[in-house]
């Protein structure tokens, strides 16, 4: 019960909503302008109609905002969302969908007890770099059908969606739904660089919706009806039949939740200073976001990063602008719904290739390609995963090749160079003597990690020592050592002790003993006293085990040796 309440917003979260209203109430008035065109078209491209859109900025905008871990982030329907909702609407239908929503929100809030927030920031920049990379691709696919004036055909995946659909054009042109995207898509994307704080996502929605009154351009298909209100909640969706069907994908839509929510608070937290969120409460408040939308038919949603940044270009400083853009969207879903309805659903689908256009950041795309090949192909790789397979798996794919090439990286800074350990014995021994040593002593220093990635070079070249008696393993400069490097270190031993070499090791550190003494290696390299903290006790040993071989004279009995 404690852990729950630790998530529960504070007195404190709401306090900061005093400090500067108008300027949190203007904020959300220009994302409430910005979000409407953008709620519209996801909704439609989800499946689900205007309406679910409208629904979910409304509800899921207002709850994450209330429940959320950022006082800046924006909630609602989302084109990464949406590319994920699509093929759930194909094979399960709008109750699928609505099912999957209420229990992604249920696994976000126990994501959010059990403290998964922390680990979102381990995701490499790569993989989210080429993972936006993906979206944008498909979000501007997505609106092709609409953009060309033509029936939305079958399937679930884009790439053989988009095709059909430009077969169809090719058979029956519709000129008048291309060119009215195509001039909004223009006037949002030459407009922001124009002006870059003015909404012309609504003001070209607003010119391209009365040409098409004025002009009866009936090729420009309209939204249609849009209930004059939300609907009353309802489970009537659910079937608990298919609840065991709708599980895997209900984690893709949570982990997509969890994912673009903690990205975008990050990015929040960068725009300003001395904001920071809470990944565990932003988890939270995105489970209950996405436990009410589906009961008022709302699709899943997440944050978003673009209203986000708009809410924190234009000033707000607390969740009260957030919650402002859902009030107003609100009461355009009561008031204004029939002027809605008149939208051209090409006019929306402008809106989405224009967004999905600026989300393609180029100069970070060619910083992240030039910084090493790694880079580059985990990012290619995770926005290839994201157009041709879905989100989720791209993002595994992603961390997982990620993953393999950080290994290879660190394992290929391991080393284990010959040393020549006679330069520790300065004036401790006779040029003759210092001679024999080295002829029978080999010492090897391992530096880096000795771990599973690169452990078994290290075997290869420690069996092919020749021509010596003793090895000595100066460990001081192992950095960290798994199970298979210290098994990998046993094994070579081994080896070379039935050769008739003795392995002597100096400078184990207390961390690599457990490790050493899990695979029985720290008991073979302690046998007969093999084990030595320092490398000048290792070499001394060498030197007795080398005596009692008859390979050097015994060394002589000082005054002090003999006390």
């Amino acid at each position: 019960m404690g852990r729950v309440r630790s998530l529960l917003p504070a007195r404190a979260d709401f306090a900061v909503m005093a400090r500067n209203p108008r300027r949190d109430l203007l904020a959300g008035l220009t994302v409430a302008i910005v979000a409407l065109p953008l709620a519209l078209g996801f909704g439609v491209s989800s499946g689900l109609g205007a309406e679910a859109g409208l629904t979910t900025a409304v509800v899921a905008g207002t709850l994450a905002a209330l429940f959320g871990g950022s006082n800046l982030q924006v909630s609602g329907p989302t084109g990464a969302m949406t590319v994920v909702l699509v093929p759930i609407v194909s094979r399960y239908g709008p109750g699928g969908v609505l099912t999957v929503g209420l229990m992604a929100g249920v696994l976000l809030i126990v994501l959010a007890l059990l403290k998964a927030g922390r680990y979102m920031r381990y995701i490499p920049a790569p993989v989210v770099e080429g993972f936006t990379l993906g979206i944008a691709c498909v979000i501007g696919l997505q609106q092709i059908p609409n953009a060309l004036g033509v029936a939305t055909p079958e399937g679930d995946k884009v790439l053989v969606v988009t095709w059909r659909a430009i077969g169809e054009f090719v058979k029956a042109p519709n000129w008048t739904a291309t060119v009215l995207a195509l001039a909004v898509a223009a006037v949002m994307l030459l407009g922001a660089r124009w002006r870059p704080r003015l909404p012309f996502s609504i003001v070209a929605v607003i010119a391209a919706t009365l040409a098409a009154q004025l002009f009866h351009l009936d090729a420009a298909q309209p939204i249609g009806d849009l209930p004059s209100g939300l609907s009353a909640p309802s489970l009537a969706f659910l079937d608990l039949s298919a609840v065991g069907s709708l599980l895997a994908p209900a984690v893709a839509v949570a982990a997509l939740a969890a994912l673009e929510s903690l990205l975008s608070a990050t990015v929040a937290d960068g725009m300003t200073v001395g904001q920071q969120h809470d990944p565990d409460k932003e988890l939270f408040g995105q489970g209950i976001a996405n436990l009410a939308a589906p009961l008022f038919g709302g699709v899943p949603a997440t944050a978003a990063i673009a209203r986000t940044a708009v809410n924190v270009r234009t000033g707000a400083g607390s969740r009260l602008a957030a919650i402002t853009h859902a009030a107003v969207l609100a009461v355009i879903v009561f008031a204004a719904a029939p002027l809605v309805s008149k939208i051209p659903l090409a006019a929306l689908a402008g809106v989405l290739l224009a967004t999905a256009i600026r989300m393609v950041e180029l100069g970070a795309l060619r910083a992240m390609a030039r910084a090493t090949r790694s880079d580059a192909t985990v990012l290619v790789l995770t926005a290839v995963a994201t157009l041709a397979l879905d989100l989720v798996y791209a993002v595994v794919i992603g961390l997982v090749v990620a993953g393999a090439l950080t290994l290879r990286a660190v394992a290929d800074q391991a080393r284990m160079d010959q040393v020549d350990f006679t330069a520790d014995l300065p004036g401790e021994h006779s040029e003759e003597e210092q001679a024999l040593l080295a002829e029978h002593i080999v010492a090897y220093r391992i530096d880096g990690p000795l771990f599973f990635a690169g452990a078994h070079r290290f075997l290869l070249e420690l069996s092919e020592v020749a021509d010596v008696r003793v090895v000595i393993l100066r460990m001081s400069r192992i950095t960290t050592m798994d199970a298979t490097g210290a098994l990998v270190l046993k094994d070579a031993v081994e080896k070379l002790n039935r050769r008739g070499i003795a392995v002597l090791a100096s400078g184990i550190r207390p961390a690599q003993r457990r490790a050493l003494q899990s695979v029985g290696a720290l008991d073979l390299l302690q046998l007969e006293g093999r084990e030595y903290t320092t490398t000048r006790e290792a070499i001394a040993g060498a030197r007795s085990h080398l005596h009692r071989a008859g390979l050097l004279p015994a060394a002589p009995v000082t005054e002090e040796a003999s006390r």
